[in-house]
């Protein structure tokens, strides 16, 4: 009787932890299945940023498209559709654009039928759990091609004979954009190497006569395209160096690194002194106490270097010592020291000027054959 009634007294025990495991089975089961939702919805494809397309919009260049960075499963597949849109650039999906026939890969070629328009990729990823669709950027409206500013895709040349009296012709090369493109000249006197070039004055034509100044140098042009779009310059590339004359200054002589150099007498008056090149050493300065090296250098108007040439420097303001005038040597250089005084100014961001005044002895002060420049060299603490 005793052992009945424990059973019976067991029997709600029994049944409290038999109601208890159902119980927690269910929130197990709820709590896996609200966890396991959650993981699905996170795994679909997710972009978190958008595509981007790089290129020109001009007929005929190739645009390419990104994917844009996205989460999720992986592996995660990607499907492209460019898209060809009005002027506002459409929705920012895409959805109210065109689709362009055959175009489903990141790389397309702008054709005819895109100008006046602007054009986006629309990129769909892919995975297990589902797939998304974003756009990129759009495009700039699309052009024909050759429209725009001028670019030059050939440089321009020079053709002719390399003799004294022989007559060059240039060619400013090949260009593309909007029509019609005009061309200006400037023809140019340079060194051996092609540098140091002195425009040739009056000389603007495509067509230019050699002379008897050209000897021991080469020539370039200059050339300016111009159009309602806008203009670019561009440079040709050296002649070969002139033939030398029998018309040579008196008194020239060729430097060892193929220059002429001629006497500051041998400079006609129809020419003038150029006050080529001015160096400074240091530079910046950054001290009074050390004396700066100025380097200038004077050719005439022909391109000659230009020897025995008197040259006058003087700071401006007067805040360093002023050199007795030299005269230049052979290469048409003199270089002066010159010490700065007390009240030189040493801060950052300030300059000193130079005044710099090539001249020829005994030639009138205002009228005779004379080069002028101001420069500069700039001051740091």
């Amino acid at each position: 009787m005793r052992v009945q009634r424990k059973d019976r007294r067991s029997i709600p025990r029994l049944r409290y932890l038999v109601s208890g495991a159902v119980v927690a089975a269910a929130l197990v089961t709820a709590a896996l299945t609200s966890g396991s939702a959650r993981a699905v919805a996170q795994a679909v494809p997710r972009n978190t940023a958008e595509p981007k397309i790089t290129g020109s919009a001009i007929v005929g260049s190739t645009l390419s498209a990104t994917t844009g960075d996205w989460t999720g499963t992986t592996p995660i597949n990607f499907a492209y559709q460019w898209v060809r849109c009005p002027t506002s650039g459409g929705k920012a999906d895409g959805s109210d654009c065109a689709s362009i026939s055959g175009a489903t890969t990141s790389s397309y070629v702008v054709g005819s039928g895109d100008v006046g328009k602007r054009l986006r990729a629309r990129v769909t990823a892919s995975n297990v759990d589902g797939s998304v669709t974003v756009a990129s950027n759009a495009t700039a409206i699309v052009a024909s091609a050759g429209s725009g500013r001028p670019r030059n895709t050939k440089l321009p040349s020079i053709s002719g004979n390399l003799s004294p009296g022989s007559t060059l012709h240039g060619d400013p090369g090949t260009w593309t954009g909007t029509q019609p493109i005009t061309f200006t000249f400037q023809w140019l006197r340079c060194d051996t190497r092609g540098g140091n070039c002195l425009e040739l004055s009056g000389q603007t034509d495509d067509a230019y006569t050699l002379r008897d100044g050209d000897s021991g140098h080469t020539l370039r042009i200059r050339v300016v395209a111009k159009n309602t779009s806008g203009k670019r310059t561009t440079l040709s590339g050296q002649t070969g160096v002139v033939a030398g004359g029998g018309g040579l200054p008196p008194g020239a002589i060729k430097l060892p690194n193929g220059e002429i150099s001629i006497p500051a007498t041998s400079v006609p008056s129809t020419e003038r002194l150029v006050v080529a090149n001015v160096s400074f050493s240091p530079s910046p300065v950054r001290s009074r106490s050390t004396p700066i090296a100025i380097n200038i250098k004077v050719k005439d108007t022909r391109g000659y270097d230009v020897r025995d040439v008197l040259v006058f420097l003087r700071s401006t303001p007067l805040v360093t010592t002023t050199p007795d005038e030299g005269r230049t040597a052979s290469d048409g250089t003199i270089t002066y020291n010159v010490q700065p005084r007390a009240d030189f100014p040493i801060r950052n961001g300030y300059s000193v000027q130079f005044f710099v005044k090539a001249h020829r002895q005994g030639d009138n002060p205002l009228a005779g054959i004379a080069g002028y420049r101001l420069v500069q060299v700039a001051t740091a603490r």
